[in-house]
């Protein structure tokens, strides 16, 4: 199978008053569009989108994430599928395809419902789009994040501290290489988190306010939806970044919605299986 070693080019633009870092790779239109999940960032699909040479490629970082502004805690929700918007009228983006894991597939959403011209498709990869029910819980209790090692002597540190562990371990190398290589800054001479522990812990937090709630847009949306879930439940009261957050019925929820489930597979499905992945992305792109 081909692929790209081309590396992308690093964007800037603005989005709510903040820069917000954009990774393109150039080909051809229409774009495929990666949305990265919560503590991530738009390198982190650079397995799965060198995939595709010869197709212009845009992942970007979210506000609070990789090279992106840092917003004071806690971060909405609703401000990630503004940070979507902004790429796709910055570059005026039309009949792309949009790929977003987790958060990132809520913000795609979001995006896809105010803007419908951006994406002809999307694949939502366990996207936390939860039951209905659970936008009238209480918020979950995220503050183990807070403890989470913020600084880090290099990258390769990193790498080699998380390769044994899990949810790392089923990673795929090439994955978790790229994951490790952004996932830091250059600090006080050493590195830190580039997504800090504070702002991912109040985007946890926020997961299930009202103001996420996607449910009244969701039978808007006329395109194609692929739901890809991972087949490791969420179990009540236990949050488990491992385990799936997406509805088991989301998919019939979307007026074209098609459910896959992967019953041996955890949250971490790009991670672990990015050949499936991109035969989603294929399938989108030849119209099947």
């Amino acid at each position: 199978m081909e692929t790209d070693t081309e590396s992308p080019d690093l964007r800037t633009i603005s989005s709510g008053g903040l820069d917000l870092a954009v990774w393109e790779w150039p080909g051809q239109n229409p774009p495929l569009v990666f949305a990265h999940a919560t503590g991530f960032h738009g390198r982190a699909w650079d397995h799965i989108a060198r995939l595709f040479p010869g197709r212009r490629r845009l992942a970007l970082d979210f506000r609070g994430h990789g090279r992106s502004g840092k917003p004071e805690p806690p971060v909405p929700w609703r401000s990630f599928g503004r940070d979507a918007i902004a790429v796709a009228e910055h570059w005026d983006v039309r009949d792309a395809i949009g790929i977003g894991h987790s958060m990132g597939g809520h913000a795609l959403v979001q995006a896809l419902a105010a803007r419908p011209r951006t994406f002809a498709a999307v694949l939502l990869v366990d996207p936390v789009i939860f039951p209905p029910e659970y936008y009238r819980a209480g918020a979950p209790d995220a503050s183990f994040i807070l403890r989470r090692r913020a600084r880090w002597h290099s990258p390769a540190e990193m790498l080699e501290s998380f390769r044994k562990r899990p949810p790392f371990q089923s990673w795929r190398p090439e994955a978790l290489e790229s994951y490790c290589a952004f996932a830091l800054l250059p600090h006080d001479g050493g590195f830190r988190l580039a997504c800090p522990p504070e702002i991912e812990a109040s985007i946890y937090h926020g997961s299930n306010a009202p103001e996420a709630n996607l449910y009244a847009e969701i039978p808007t949306i006329p395109q194609p939806v692929t739901v890809l879930r991972a087949g490791l439940a969420a179990r009540a009261g236990v949050f488990d970044l491992s385990a799936s957050p997406t509805a088991p019925d989301l998919a019939s929820k979307f007026p074209r919605g098609r459910d896959v489930l992967l019953p041996d597979n955890n949250h971490f499905i790009p991670m672990e299986r990015p050949e499936l992945v991109a035969d989603e992305i294929r399938r989108f792109l030849l119209g099947t």
